[in-house]
């Protein structure tokens, strides 16, 4: 994986790393409204199965135990919602994205949903996080690490904010490992995804990226050498969907 001072690769393309935030942000941007419509239209509504899966991992309190959730790049609050649903009345959640768009769309959900006592929105950057060592019981981050320019930064910092004995848990999509599953999903990425967003939401480009960053993201293998690197223990993997998605857990020990 590149580091920090390296050119970083946005899509296919090469792009100077300081550059990929500004491109990252404006495809969010275009994107905020339509984003749950297009995440069921695009996976078929798997995507509710894998955050499942996720928020199972998790296993957040069900009593009145003070639990603080932070969950990274999650604007619209879909982990931190289910979280609070699986949880008791000691459950917190903080969302944390650098885009003020999703952020918005997560915030008027949360209100819709009689959530915003037990989920707050914070707009900031996971490669430089505004809260306290050791604040957090647990970090989640979904479907966001592979559009973070510095990833180590963002894990390193996953690190410095959790308490010891909490849980990293990172969902993000993987390597497909099934035998012609690997060509049917190429094809419906690149053939069907970038006109679907374009229909969906007048942007063809910004899912035409969103394919692509994809297979730019490291494999499991390597990536979970960088959640080690970041400090983390007993790191592991569970493939899910014959390798479209995987969730990535460490724990700070």
């Amino acid at each position: 994986m590149d580091r920090e001072d390296e050119t970083t690769h946005f899509g296919f393309r090469d792009v100077p790393v300081e550059d990929k935030q500004t491109l990252v942000n404006d495809v969010f941007h275009s994107v905020a409204r339509r984003y749950d419509l297009m995440n069921d239209l695009m996976s078929g509504g798997l995507h509710r199965v894998w955050k499942d899966v996720m928020i199972t991992a998790l296993n957040p309190p069900r009593g009145d135990v003070p639990f603080a959730l932070l969950d990274v790049a999650g604007g619209t609050g879909d982990i931190a919602f289910r979280a609070a649903k699986a949880a008791g009345s000691g459950f917190r959640a903080t969302v944390c994205d650098i885009n003020a768009d999703m952020l918005a769309v997560g915030h008027a959900r949360a209100v819709t949903e009689h959530l915003d006592h037990q989920v707050s929105f914070v707009e900031g950057n996971a490669e430089a996080l505004a809260f306290a060592d050791r604040s957090f019981d647990a970090y989640t981050i979904a479907f966001g690490i592979r559009n973070v320019p510095r990833i180590d930064a963002a894990l390193r910092e996953a690190f410095r904010v959790l308490k010891p004995g909490s849980r990293f848990l990172c969902l993000e999509f993987s390597t497909v490992d099934v035998p012609g599953l690997d060509k049917i999903y190429d094809l419906f990425s690149f053939k069907v995804i970038p006109p679907l967003g374009r229909a969906v939401t007048g942007d063809a480009g910004s899912y035409q990226y969103l394919v692509e960053s994809i297979r730019k993201f490291p494999k499991p293998n390597v990536f979970a050498d960088m959640i080690r690197d970041a400090g983390f223990a007993r790191v592991n993997w569970q493939i899910l969907s014959g390798g479209i998605v995987a969730l990535h857990s460490g724990w700070r020990l």
